[in-house]
């Protein structure tokens, strides 16, 4: 009898512990968050917020799985360690994924490696990384938004003249293909167009690109204070307002046909009072949305693509207003950020 009821007491201790450790499971899988770690070059310039409010539409969007996203980056974008130490935190804490832009195409694939040693899954944008240890890779195609760029300066010059490009840093894939996007456009189909300067870097601020734009200025001076030179190409917003204020201070903005690449209030402006001829423009609010989305939609057992293009469009003072290129312009992260 004795036999009897403790095995009958065994059986039901196993099933009330069965019972609870699987509806504790439950519980616990229904409320589980996905934290999703977002990691820009930098959080300064409008484009970063760009991502960053793309970012937070679609944590919105997925908040009912539970999807949270963390934003983090360094200050400014040539601070390779600072954004190491970023990621290297993340995979310490634990965090479902990774949405990263890298500073440096190579020196961020260790971290990354790391990451999906520890099981935590990276999608890349903006700018790519010399591995395959991701995802996906979500950005513009920012070799075509060059060519764009180059197909548009040679078309208001008239497929022909003296021009310069002020790159913007080494280690940054997505501004070096873009600089040969451009340089390749021109070599390719405007034999009369002559690259006077192409070797000249910016760096990751505005005030330093300034500061160059100026030094790449000085010996272009005509005697009559113009410039030698007909048209200027730059591949990224910081680069593209450091040349403009250089051209504004030197009174010579509109006195040379200018194409740069992103946008901002000033340089929305400046392509408004003729000063800016063109801007080759990508999707950031796009880029950081598809960037989560990509993630949890790979965390939840979804195929993914390897590679998401989120397009690039020109920008002129003629089709500024065209509703598609406006949105483009001028995105509404302050709506996303609360700002």
């Amino acid at each position: 009898m004795k036999k009897t009821l403790l095995a009958i007491s065994i059986i039901v201790v196993t099933l009330v512990i069965v019972f609870y450790s699987t509806g504790c499971r439950q519980k616990w899988e229904d409320k589980k968050k996905y934290r999703i770690a977002v990691i820009p070059k930098g959080t300064t310039h409008v484009f970063w917020k760009s991502i960053h409010a793309g970012a937070v539409k679609a944590e919105r969007e997925l908040k009912d799985l539970g999807v949270e996203v963390i934003w983090k980056g360094p200050l400014k974008e040539d601070d390779r360690e600072s954004q190491i130490r970023v990621v290297e935190d993340f995979v310490t804490r634990g965090v479902s994924g990774i949405v990263l832009a890298p500073l440096d195409d190579t020196a961020l694939r260790m971290p990354v490696q790391d990451a999906v040693n520890n099981d935590i899954p990276v999608v890349i944008i903006d700018s790519g990384l010399k591995s395959d240890d991701y995802v996906s890779f979500v950005s513009t195609d920012n070799y075509i938004g060059g060519r764009k760029g180059g197909e548009h300066l040679a078309k208001i010059l008239g497929g022909k003249g003296k021009v310069i490009m002020l790159r913007y840093q080494e280690g940054s894939a997505s501004t070096m293909n873009r600089e040969q996007g451009f340089l390749d456009a021109l070599k390719e189909n405007y034999p009369e167009i002559e690259v006077v300067s192409a070797n000249q870097y910016g760096g990751a601020t505005t005030e330093s690109a300034y500061l160059a734009s100026e030094n790449l200025l000085a010996p272009l001076r005509a005697a009559d204070g113009g410039l030698t030179i007909d048209g200027i190409f730059c591949p990224n917003e910081s680069t593209t307002f450091g040349m403009l204020r250089a051209l504004q201070d030197s009174g010579l903005a509109g006195k040379v046909k200018y194409v740069g690449f992103d946008s901002s209030d000033r340089l929305v402006q400046a392509l408004k009072e003729g000063q800016l001829h063109g801007l080759v423009l990508q999707d950031p609010v796009k880029m950081g949305y598809l960037g989560v989305k990509t993630i949890v939609e790979h965390l939840t057992g979804k195929k993914v693509p390897k590679r998401i293009d989120t397009g690039s469009a020109v920008a002129t003072a003629e089709n500024m207003n065209d509703p598609k290129i406006r949105e483009l312009l001028e995105p509404d992260y302050k709506k996303w950020l609360n700002e």
